[in-house]
């Protein structure tokens, strides 16, 4: 009997194990720089240094998972605009075929573990993790779409993509911009 709720745990368990490789990342970053700013002594007055690991690692997973879950809410909002867009499926039988693309994810989050030494090898895991679920994704649906409708869905999610990426590189430079704005130099 195949049970489709066998994966369904699948994204949280992709979302920690991507969370834990960048967290185990930086945490020397953080820890080398609570030290250059003469916290880090101080704060081993209340931890030893295990513990003062365990709760930067900790805390960097919160913000990581953050990150990660509104990535995958974003990633499903995507597909399931394209998905109303662009098929004519009512039932929601398009992603319940594609369900099982959530097992490309926890793979990829496996694999991450195994470079938590470089941001950029974590970084290219997740992005080639990524495009391989693309992939996956419009493999499976193909059969059910046709080609025009394909093309839609693709650049639609192309475009949902770098929108949100320009979006976001532009808060980020007005954030910087205003921090210098307001350094006193």
């Amino acid at each position: 009997m195949k049970n489709s709720y066998l994966t369904g745990y699948m994204p949280l368990l992709a979302i920690l194990l991507f969370s834990l490789s960048l967290a185990i990342y930086a945490q020397t970053l953080v820890v080398d720089l609570l030290k250059k700013a003469n916290l880090y002594t101080g704060m081993l007055d209340f931890f030893t240094k295990t513990e003062m690991n365990l709760v930067v690692i900790g805390g960097l997973m919160v913000v990581f998972t953050m990150i990660f879950a509104t990535l995958k809410l974003l990633a499903n909002t995507a597909n399931e605009l394209a998905l109303l867009f662009f098929s004519k499926d009512t039932e929601g039988e398009l992603l319940k075929k594609a369900r099982f693309g959530a097992v490309i994810f926890f793979i990829g989050g496996l694999i991450s573990l195994i470079s938590f030494s470089s941001a950029a090898g974590i970084i290219i895991i997740f992005l080639v993790t990524a495009m391989a679920y693309i992939v996956y994704f419009v493999y499976k649906i193909s059969p059910h779409i046709t080609t025009p409708q394909m093309i839609g869905i693709i650049v639609f999610e192309a475009l949902f993509w770098i929108f949100f990426g320009l979006l976001l590189a532009l808060i980020l430079m007005k954030l910087y911009n205003g921090i210098l704005a307001s350094l006193p130099l």
